[in-house]
C-alpha cells in the first residue's frame, strides 16, 4: 500500500480511492454494552448479567451462512450447540471447494445436510442467502465484504452475527455504524466476533477493575506476539482476485492487516475496558519475512487520549521469536492481567479468576467456550426480547486499529478525527474473478528517501 513517490502525503493517503490505486489498495448484556454508554467517574458498581450456557428454547430459529471458510464452518457449528430449535439452512461462498468442506463438515459434525437448491456460489451469495427465508445470519467473509453485507442483512431486517473486523477503512466503519443506528431501531439483535466480551473470566476481571478494586485506570500496555499466519503461493491457474481472495489475511484491502484482523481481539479489550477512543496514533511497524501480499508483520503503535493518558500496542506475526500476549491494565494502586489476575504495585498477586477444575460445568465460576456463549447470547435476546447490539463498540475497536495502521504505514500521527472525516476505501468497487486493476502486491514504506 505504498507508492515510492516521495510527495505522497499522509492527507492524500487518508483522501481517496483513486490514491489507494496507486498504493495497492488495499448481548440483554448490559455490561457488554457501549463505551459511548460509560460515564466517566460514575461509582454505581457493575453487576454481572447471568449468563447461560444454552440458550432457552423457542420456535425454530433458521440461520444463514455467509462465507463457508474455516472459521464460518466454525462459526455455524457454535450457532448449532448454542440452545436446542436452531438450523443452518443455507451457504453462501465464492469457491465451491470452500462450500463443499462446509457442508461435508457440517454433515459429519452435526448431521445437517444443506439442500443444493439453499447453496449459492458467486459474489452475490450474500442476497441469496439473505433471501433464502432465514431468521439469522452468520458473516464471516473477509473483512473487505462486510460493510455491504451488514447493510443488506440489517435491510432485510435479520438479526446478525458478524466477525471481526466489521470493515478495513472508514468508509466502511460509517457504513456500518450507520447499519447499527438503523438496526437499533427496528430492534434487531447484532453480536460481533470479539469474543470476550462473551467470556466470564474477562467480564468478572473488568467487572473487579471498573469497581475500583485496584484504583483508577492510569492506562494499558497491550502486546500480542505470535507466528506467522497460513499464507498462499500464487497458481498459474489462478486469475488475480482468486489468488487474493485465497490469499486473503496477507492482503490490506481484504483483512485489513493483522493489526485490524487478528490484534483487534487485544484493542477490543482495551477500549472495553478504558470506555473511551484515542485521539492520536503514532506508529510504527515493518515487514521482516512475509512472503505474499502488502502487509506488515509487526506493530507498535502508542495512542494518545484527551486526557493525556496513553496507552501501548504491539504485535508481531513472525515464526521464530518469542511469543505471547500482554493484556495489561495499569491502575492508580495495582494492575491486571484482563484474563483474570489483579496485581498490586509491588507486583503481588492479589485475586485470581477460580477456574474450576476441569472447568466443571455445574460450578458458578464454570467458562462457557466464549466461541458458543456469543451464539448464546444472541440467541437468548431473540427469544427473551431483550436486545443486545454490539455492531457500535466493534465499529469503533475497528476504527483504532486503522488508525494504527495508518500511523504505521506513513509514519505519520494519524488522529481520529481526520479518520472519521476520511472518505478512505481499499479494494476494487466491482468484483469478477478475473485481474484486479491498481492493486499490486507493494508494501507500504514510511516516510520519503534518504538525500545525498
Amino acid at each position: 500500500m505504498q507508492s515510492n513517490d516521495p510527495l505522497l502525503s499522509r492527507r492524500n493517503f487518508l483522501k481517496s480511492s483513486a490514491t489507494i490505486g496507486t498504493v495497492g489498495m488495499m448481548g440483554g448484556i448490559p455490561l457488554l454494552s457501549s463505551c459511548s454508554s460509560q460515564q466517566k467517574g460514575k461509582k454505581e458498581e457493575l453487576r454481572l448479567p447471568k449468563l447461560l450456557d444454552q440458550a432457552p428454547d423457542g420456535p425454530v430459529l433458521k440461520a444463514g451462512l455467509i462465507g463457508c471458510g474455516g472459521r464460518g464452518t466454525g462459526a455455524a457449528i457454535d450457532f448449532l450447540n448454542a440452545g436446542p430449535n436452531l438450523q443452518i439452512v443455507a451457504l453462501g461462498d465464492v469457491f465451491q471447494d470452500k462450500m463443499d468442506a462446509c457442508r461435508d463438515l457440517l454433515k459429519k459434525e452435526k448431521n445437517v445436510e444443506i439442500p443444493d437448491e439453499k447453496c449459492f456460489i458467486g459474489f452475490d451469495s450474500y442476497e441469496k442467502v439473505i433471501d433464502a427465508g432465514i431468521d439469522v445470519v452468520l458473516l464471516c467473509t473477509p473483512p473487505h465484504f462486510r460493510p455491504a453485507h451488514v447493510e443488506a442483512a440489517v435491510n432485510a431486517k435479520k438479526h446478525i452475527f458478524m466477525e471481526k473486523p466489521i470493515a478495513v477503512d472508514p468508509a466502511g466503519v460509517r457504513k456500518v455504524m450507520a447499519s447499527m443506528k438503523r438496526a437499533e431501531s427496528m430492534k434487531l439483535n447484532v453480536i460481533s466476533g470479539t469474543i470476550r466480551r462473551s467470556q466470564k473470566d474477562y467480564m468478572e476481571t473488568r467487572r473487579r477493575v471498573l469497581n475500583g478494586e485496584i484504583g483508577e485506570i492510569t492506562g494499558a500496555n497491550i502486546i500480542r506476539n505470535g507466528g506467522a499466519l497460513w499464507f498462499r503461493s500464487r497458481r498459474p491457474e489462478w486469475t488475480d482476485m482468486e489468488y487474493m481472495l485465497r490469499n486473503w489475511v496477507n492482503f490490506c484491502w481484504l483483512s485489513g492487516d493483522h493489526i485490524a484482523e487478528q490484534f483487534i481481539h487485544e484493542i477490543d479489550v482495551m477500549n472495553w475496558y478504558l470506555g473511551e477512543y484515542p485521539t492520536l496514533a503514532t506508529g510504527w511497524g515493518g515487514r521482516q519475512r512475509r512472503v505474499t501480499g502488502d502487509q506488515y508483520d509487526f506493530f507498535s503503535i502508542e495512542y494518545l487520549y484527551e486526557s493525556g493518558m496513553r496507552t501501548h500496542c504491539a504485535a508481531r506475526q513472525i515464526d521464530g521469536c518469542s511469543n505471547g500476549k500482554v493484556e495489561q491494565i495499569n491502575c492508580t494502586q495495582g494492575y491486571a492481567n484482563a484474563e483474570g489476575k489483579l496485581y498490586d504495585l509491588k507486583g503481588n498477586l492479589i485475586w485470581q479468576y477460580p477456574h474450576p477444575e476441569g472447568n466443571d460445568p455445574q460450578s458458578e465460576w464454570h467458562v462457557t467456550n466464549p466461541f458458543v456463549q456469543e451464539h448464546i447470547n444472541l440467541v437468548t435476546a431473540i427469544r427473551s426480547g431483550n436486545t443486545i447490539n454490539d455492531g457500535e463498540d466493534q465499529a469503533n475497536s475497528t476504527l483504532v486499529a486503522i488508525m494504527g495502521r495508518i500511523a504505521a504505514y506513513t509514519g505519520k500521527d494519524v488522529s481520529r478525527e481526520e479518520i472519521m472525516n476520511s472518505d478512505l476505501y481499499l479494494g476494487p468497487k466491482t468484483y469478477v474473478m478475473g485481474k484486479v486493476e491498481g492493486i499490486p502486491e507493494t508494501i507500504p514504506l514510511a516516510g520519503v528517501p534518504n538525500k545525498e
